[in-house]
Order: C-alpha cells, then structure tokens, then sequence
C-alpha cells in the first residue's frame, strides 16, 4: 500500500468539505521536499560507527600478548569465521588433485592444481616449483584480489610467482572466489556472499576455508620447510593475507599489499568508499577486535606492509600508516622484534599495484627472513608469461556458486511446530522472541528529540513535517497529515516504503480498494523514512553502512525495527491514536513492520503489505543482491526464523498482505 492510495481518499472528500480538487497535487511537494540531507546522515552513522571501534589492547610483556592473541585468535575462529559451518567441513583434511604439468620456462615448473573448499564447492590454483627441486625449501601462498576474469593468470602475479620459484620457494597461486575460472554473477561477493549469513554461516567462513586449505596444500608438500612459509596479495589479496596470517600461526612471514585498514581508518574518509567487499567487513570480524589487532597478532613474526602513497583503488599508504603501522609497532617493541616490522610506501607507481617496485621489496624481505638470494632485482619472465587458456584447470560441470551453495544449506533448514495448547504456545512465543531479539541484535531507543521541519494547513488538510532525533544519535524523518475535521485521536497509519516518502508520494493507486476509504473515515497518516531509506539514507553507496555495522556486531534491520517501534509509540502519544496500524511497500519495509510487531505483538492492530514476499527464501530464489537489500541478510535470521513465524508472533495483529513480490515478471 503506498502513500498515494491512501491519499486518493482525500480527493473524493474535497467537494464534502467545500475545498479545491488539487489536495492530492499540493501534497506530493510536501512528500518529495527533502526533510534532511544525506551528509547529515553519514556523519551520524560516522559518529554511531566511531563509538564501536574496538580498542587496541594495552599488554604490559609479551607473555601477555601471546596470550591474549591467543584468546582472540580462538574466539575469530570458532565463534565468527567458522559460525554456523558443519564441523566435518571445517575438520576435514584438504582433498586435491594435480592435474598435471603446464609447459614452463627455464628454472620452474608449473602444475594445476584443483581443491575442494567445502563438499562440492572446488576451486583451482598453479602451482610454481623451483627446477631442479631439492630439499626443504621455503613455501609461499600467494592469494588473489579482484582480478575479475583473468584471476591467477595475471601478468603481475605470473612475474611474482615465476620469480619466487625461481629464487627457490614453492609457490600456490591460488583463484579467488568470483575471479578466473569462478566468474559468473552467483560468486560475485557484493552479490551472493551474504546469502551464506542470511541461512546460518558466517560468509567470511567460505573465503577463510579457501585459503586455508591452500596452505594445508603447501603445509603438505614434502618439499615445504615448514619453518619458512609465507602469505602475499594485493587488495582482496592483501586482506587474506593478514586475516590467514593472523590467525594461522603456521604463516611465518607476512607481506600485504594495499588490502585493509581500520575501520576508524575507513570511518576518516569522507565520502565513506573503502568499505570493502562482505568479507572484508564480515559479520561480527570487528566486533572487539579491528584490523590493527589483527597486525599485532603477528608479532613477533616478519611481517612487510605495503601501501601506494596515491593509490587509485584504496587504502592510501597515509590514511593506513597512522592506524596500522604506527598503532602496532609497540606490541613488535613488546618482543624486542620491531626491525621485523616494516612498511613500504610506494611512489613509483599510482595505481593499485603489485607492480615492480613492491615486488622487489617482497624479494627482499624473502631474501632477509628466509635466507634466500639478496639481490632484490626481478629476473625477467615476460617471454614466460601465459594466457588464460593455458593456465586453465577447469572446474567440475556441477560445481556450486557461493549462491548455490547457500540454496543447498537453505534446505536443510528444520523449525521446530508450535508447542500443542495455548499455555506452551504463549511460553514458546516468548522464548521465540527473546530469541529474535538477540539475531536481530535488538537494541531499543527513544525519540530523544522531534523537531518540526514544515507544516502546512489549507484546503482541508493539515500535514506536518518532522525530523527525529533518535536517542542512539542515528536519526529518522517523518510526514504526519490528516483531514482537518479529523479527530485529534483518531486511528493512525504509519506508512513505510522501500523507496522513501518520495517515492510513496508518485506510487498509482490501483490495489487494496478496502483501505482507500480510511482517511475518508477521518484517519491520520504518518509516513515515515526509517534510517537507510529516503531521507534517512547516507550519501555514496547504499550498502556501505550497513556492512560496516554489521562487522561491529550491530544488525542493520535491529536498528531499523527499533526505530519503527519507537516512533510508533511516540505518535500514539503525541496524537493519541485509538488504534495504530502500519502499511508497507516492498521487501525491506515489509520485514521491518512485521519485526516490530512480532517483539511488540500488540503495538500495531494490522500488518498491511503490499510487494512483500510469501517468505525469506525469495532472497535467495530471485535471487537478491545483498547491495540492494543488504538490511535484510541477517546472519541467521532465515536459519531461525521465516515471515509465517513472525507473523505467529504478531498475534493478535492481523497481517494482510497483497501482489507479492514473487509475482512479479523476471527480467532477463
């Protein structure tokens, strides 16, 4: 139901009351006019954000620090990485095949390598062996950023890695998810990723077991001194290296390139853009700890950061420096070890790069903590380099996506029934909802201050125009309106739209004729812009926030759901409303109202939805990109609850809903 269906009543009403026939015209500009601006928004969600950022422990010896990294390690991956993953996945050895030899230059062999993440779901590597090989030798993961279609066969990482093999290490290559061989829209992160958090297991899990289990490769080569094992990549490279590095002690020296910051050093940049992918800034990954904890995991190991002073991506050696380098240097200090703390700042070259001037600073370090050769000059490999096709392995016909494989862990979801008699089923209700609650990360707040932006009273309708601001500091916007003979505490409707209020005011009037007649019956409307809607929303892109909040434990769709029942409650106050009922337009606003009414089973006397969904699983079926809903993929909240279980919980409001979502025609 949208905002212009309700008010099409009001222009059947005019020649009642003896007022001109334009009042639906002279309420769209009130609708549309913008109540606050996206900057103000992000800077509260900046201020919101600041308040959550973890603090660097303070250890007094590095006795301590070991173990508290300890600590911190096992609590990264038992209760965040792995979170909802089956055991026998996480615990089972690393099943792979060789493929076989690729032709090669002088000094180096390659192979192709092809490895199971999880049951299947494989993915594919090279792997770059010193010619002739002979004992124990150094092993080097090198991990992959956003290569898109080309993946492992990037000339950049091809140099580094025929380099290192002949240098004499042992080199895995490895294709990252969604590039190289796994391109297709279903692996795209921003895309499918949060799928996985959405039925019950942490997305970073599927990106964490991925290489891990190509170190569990190079772990296993009789080859490997396992003394001397390294991790390296640029970008989404660089943040697998410090996170594998970090929480894998068997990584003996590090070397991230331009791959992460902060999330203070994200929160600096105004606009906010180094938000990341939904790894990067995984569910929970910075809740109590942050990425500059991470790094001082790593000491007392050889650990080389490298940064581009005027990079063209992200992650700017000065706007990483100050929170990264500088910040963790104390805890290398703790270990009388802060020469094996180094960074790099890269001036040769703008661009986002593992170009040369950073890969002779890798040979280097190589040269130093592993005892290889100490010239730092690159042999020259470009008559080595290999096409696409030629460093193809191939991946099975029936391969899973991360989409794929989210859809196969949505069906082996089981609820439990309704308890059988009325007393079990209200105690289970309750339970049920202190339950929802804590998936949802419910946090309630009031409305610390309502100013009122605009108000107009003419033509026999009065309308006033609000912004809220909300006791958490986040903000809320609003437009109140009735007929004026209207009584003062006459039924309310609060209306939501995906869209915003704007886009409630242009909407047609063509469906749920039984409610067109409400403001006829002298009802009053609140249609509001919950935060990340509308005028509620920050500038730059829409998932950025919600993303980042996520990371720092918070659930985007908690916060809007509390922002819904607070203002509920305020304006059944201010105009003391008989009865409340709320409308909703699209996916995202459907599941807000009926989350505030299934905590709240009696704030609201009806659940009105119009282009909702028939259940969660239409994320997953149309599918839905997590950047256009990304409020909505909540970690576990399909696993344990659907939308007919919160509409049991809304009871005794009645939920209507009408022209699903589901309905509507697929565009190819």
């Amino acid at each position: 139901m949208t905002l212009k269906r309700v008010l099409i009543p009001l222009v059947f009403l005019i020649p009642a009351i003896g007022c001109a026939q334009n009042t639906s015209e002279e309420v769209r500009p009130i609708l549309e006019k913008q109540i606050q601006s996206p900057d103000l928004v992000t800077f509260q969600l900046q201020q919101y954000l600041m308040q959550r950022v973890p603090k660097l422990p303070a250890p007094a010896s590095a006795a301590e620090w070991t173990s508290e990294a300890a600590r911190i390690r096992k609590h990264l991956l038992e209760d965040v990485v792995y979170h909802g993953w089956p055991k026998e996945w996480v615990n089972a050895p690393t099943k792979f095949e060789d493929l076989g030899s690729i032709p090669s230059g002088k000094g180096y062999q390659l192979r192709k390598i092809r490895y199971e993440i999880v049951p299947g779901f494989a993915t594919t590597a090279i792997l770059y062996l010193p010619d002739p090989l002979q004992g124990k030798v150094p092993g080097v993961l090198n991990v992959m950023g956003h290569y898109g279609p080309m993946g492992k066969a990037d000339e950049a990482y091809q140099a580094f890695c025929i380099n290192e093999a002949r240098r004499g290490m042992i080199a895995l290559n490895l294709e990252w998810l969604g590039m190289g061989e796994s391109t297709e829209k279903e692996n795209e992160h921003l895309f499918s990723a949060a799928h996985l958090d959405l039925v019950g297991v942490n997305a970073v899990g599927l990106f964490y077991l991925a290489m891990r289990r190509g170190l569990d490769i190079l772990w296993e080569n009789p080859n490997v001194d396992r003394k001397r094992v390294a991790v390296s990549g640029l970008s989404g490279g660089g943040w697998q290296t410090i996170t594998l590095s970090s929480l894998d002690d068997r990584v003996a020296l590090s070397i991230p390139v331009a791959g992460y910051t902060s999330l203070e050093g994200r929160l600096a940049l105004a606009p906010i853009t180094e938000a990341g992918d939904i790894e990067q800034n995984a569910t929970d990954f910075v809740l109590g700890s942050d990425y500059s904890t991470l790094t001082a995991m790593r000491a007392p190991r050889p650990t080389l950061l490298i940064n581009n002073a005027e990079d063209t991506c992200c992650f700017r050696a000065p706007m990483v420096k100050p929170y990264i380098f500088d910040a963790v240097i104390p805890f290398f200090r703790l270990y009388d070890r802060q020469d094996a703390f180094q960074f790099y700042e890269n001036t040769d070259v703008s661009a986002h790069n593992y170009g040369l001037s950073n890969r002779r600073q890798a040979y280097r370090f190589f040269a130093k903590y592993f005892d290889l050769s100490a010239s730092d000059e690159e042999i020259p490999s470009g008559a080595d380099i290999k096409s696409y096709t030629e460093l193809a392995v191939g991946l099975p016909k029936d391969n899973l996506t991360t989409l794929g494989l989210a859809r196969v862990l949505a069906h082996q979801i089981t609820r439990s029934a309704d308890p059988p008699d009325s007393a079990a089923k209200s105690a289970g209700a309750d339970s049920e909802r202190s339950k929802l609650k804590g998936v949802i990360r419910y946090e309630p707040v009031s409305v610390k201050q309502a100013w009122m932006a605009a108000n107009a009273k003419h033509n026999g309708m009065e309308s006033a125009t609000f912004r809220f601001l909300m006791s958490d500091g986040l903000s809320a916007t609003g437009v109140w309106m009735k007929d004026i003979p209207t009584a003062a505490n006459a039924p309310l409707t609060v209306i939501l739209n995906d869209k915003g209020a704007k886009a409630a005011a242009s909407e047609v009037w063509d469906r749920i004729p039984e409610v067109a007649g409400r403001m006829d019956r002298g009802e009053q409307v609140l249609v509001l812009d919950l935060v990340f809607t509308g005028n509620s929303a920050p500038e730059g892109p829409f998932f950025l926030f919600p993303e980042m909040l996520a990371a720092t434990g918070t659930r985007p769709v908690g916060m809007e759901t509390a922002q819904l029942i607070a203002l509920t409650h305020w304006a059944r106050e201010r105009w003391h409303a008989s009865s409340v009922r709320v409308e909703s337009t699209g996916i995202r606003s459907q599941v807000a109202a009926l989350l505030a009414s299934a905590l709240e089973p009696r704030l609201y006397g009806e659940v009105a939805v119009e282009g909702g969904m028939r259940s969660l699983a239409y994320l997953l079926d149309k599918p839905v990109s997590y950047m256009d809903a990304p409020d909505l993929f909540c970690l576990d909240l399909y696993k344990d609850f659907d939308l007919e279980q919160l509409k049991a919980l809304a009871q005794p409001a009645k939920v209507r809903e009408q022209n699903f979502a589901e309905d509507v025609p697929r565009k190819e």
